[in-house]
């Protein structure tokens, strides 16, 4: 073996959901939104000037940091922007996990979190969550290097209420907590209110899910100026010019639009809530979810046997292959339409 790949880090890769090639498929498996951006952002996507293209971006992202900040009623210090809440969070965690101790995330919780803290070689433990699915906040009572979870969880889509939320930050406030919000807007209260309190606080959404930009790649997080301060240091000695022009500007007219938001969140949340009912009517246990995709299992039909038929009939949800969860389903929010098909062809395969 040569010498140079010994020395090549090794790490167990993040998988993402499949993207599959195939047009003629119901895709609910990587909980991208079912419905258009807003009116605004097609318009001004239709019309830009390639000059958009051709000059470097604004580094700091100022004038959609500045619309965020405005938005969120925070100062633009409190607001970070990168591509997509991924970047965002793996800035955070070069930032601010950096001691020897374990920082502490949920046992089922986003894959990405170990992935980052393997390449990073961060140590980490990962507490379990009951019997229901929620954080045992007792757990988060001890010494750490830092705290980080979603809010709704992923893939579990539990919400966990704001006061057990504080009560975590405030038995951690030598470390950073990081609350990953990028389901929140679809039935889940945010921790923003709580950054005025809590300077060790970082809230971190994304333009993917609510607001239908999942390709444009917009996370941003929100937390004290000391925080953010932190990050754009390590921003701007990693790569300066993270985002592109195109995500900022139509990033920006997304934000104005907030009618349109509103209007598109409500037809997910009541498509959930159906969707809550059927799959129970069909024999599935769901759980409450508070996100834009279900938890599901049935207890006479296996989970991967389930996936597998439901792909064979060109309906792509997620499937798990791991401790606590193999016998789930997540299953993304669709269309009405798209949602009528997923549960004609249970009942099909369950016949």
């Amino acid at each position: 073996m040569s010498g140079w790949i010994e020395n090549i880090r090794r790490v167990i890769p993040y998988v993402p959901g499949e993207q599959p090639r195939r047009t003629d498929i119901i895709k609910l498996n990587t909980n991208e939104n079912p419905y258009p951006p807003a009116p605004g952002v097609r318009a001004l996507a239709q019309s830009m000037d390639t000059d958009v293209l051709r000059l470097y971006p604004d580094p700091g992202a100022a004038e959609l940091t500045g619309v965020l900040a405005d938005h969120y009623g925070l100062k633009p210090d409190q607001v970070f922007v990168g591509v997509g809440s991924d970047d965002v969070l793996a800035m955070a965690f070069l930032t601010f996990f950096n001691s020897d101790r374990p920082i502490l995330f949920p046992d089922i919780t986003y894959s990405f979190y170990s992935v980052w803290a393997d390449l990073f070689r961060i140590p980490y433990e990962r507490p379990a969550l009951d019997a229901d699915f929620k954080i045992c906040k007792e757990d988060y009572y001890r010494e750490n290097g830092g705290v980080i979870f979603p809010n709704p969880n992923a893939p579990t889509a539990i919400f966990e209420e704001l006061d057990a939320v504080e009560d975590i930050i405030r038995h951690n406030q030598d470390s950073v907590v990081i609350v990953d919000e990028a389901y929140v807007d679809f039935g889940g209260e945010s921790a923003l209110r709580l950054i005025s309190t809590y300077d060790n606080l970082l809230v971190v959404q994304t333009f993917s899910k609510s607001r239908s930009m999942a390709g444009l790649r917009i996370g941003y997080a929100m937390g004290s100026p000391e925080l953010i301060r932190a990050m754009n240091d390590v921003k701007y000695s990693y790569n300066s010019y993270t985002m592109n022009r195109p995500s900022q500007i139509l990033g920006i007219e997304a934000v104005k639009d907030d009618e349109y938001f509103r209007e598109t969140l409500e037809k997910i949340i009541t498509t959930r809530e159906h969707a809550k009912k059927k799959l129970e009517s069909l024999g599935f246990e769901v759980t409450d979810s508070r996100a834009n995709f279900l938890f599901a299992s049935h207890p006479d039909y296996p989970a991967e046997e389930l996936f597998a038929m439901l792909k064979e009939s060109g309906i792509y949800v997620r499937y798990f292959k791991a401790p606590r969860i193999d016998n789930y389903l997540r299953i993304t929010v669709g269309t009405d339409e798209q949602m009528e098909a997923l549960y004609r062809c249970l009942e099909d395969i369950m016949k």
